[in-house]
């Protein structure tokens, strides 16, 4: 097994660029938050201003701009999602089809890929406080 870091050039200035992550501060509406960016840095540039990304690499600051937008929009953030599901012990999928969002918008809410509804939102919450009323909607959706 090689123990070389991997490399490539950039394509427009044939820069050396090696895999790595840089922190980068990403704002939305007056909120700030630093993350760890993955992607293709020089060496030399630790700022990371030359860096590359692939659409994996660009998860990570979409995942971020999600969370600033939930915070903004006072909606729950993939954390507590995750925490009321489980302990609703609801699977994502069980979740999607009770709650709303489809089978797999549990999964996309938890990992901060696309923002909960506001209704799903509502939901979650009063499920939370009330976690007996699920048998409600599991009665109207067998209805």
């Amino acid at each position: 097994m090689s123990d070389q870091i991997p490399t490539r050039r950039h394509p427009e200035t044939g820069a050396l660029l090696v895999r790595g992550v840089r922190p980068l501060v990403i704002t939305f509406r007056g909120q700030e938050i630093t993350i760890e960016m993955p992607g293709w840095y020089a060496p030399d540039d630790p700022e990371g201003e030359s860096g590359l990304h692939d659409p994996a690499d660009m998860r990570a600051s979409d995942r971020a701009v999600n969370l600033l937008k939930a915070r903004d929009a006072g909606l729950l953030p993939p954390d507590a999602i995750r925490r009321i599901r489980k302990g609703l012990r609801l699977t994502q999928r069980e979740a999607g089809a009770l709650i709303g969002g489809g089978p797999n918008a549990f999964q996309k809410y938890e990992a901060g890929d696309i923002l909960i509804s506001k209704a799903a939102d509502t939901a979650l919450r009063l499920l939370a406080g009330k976690p007996a009323r699920l048998s409600e909607l599991r009665e109207a959706r067998g209805a």
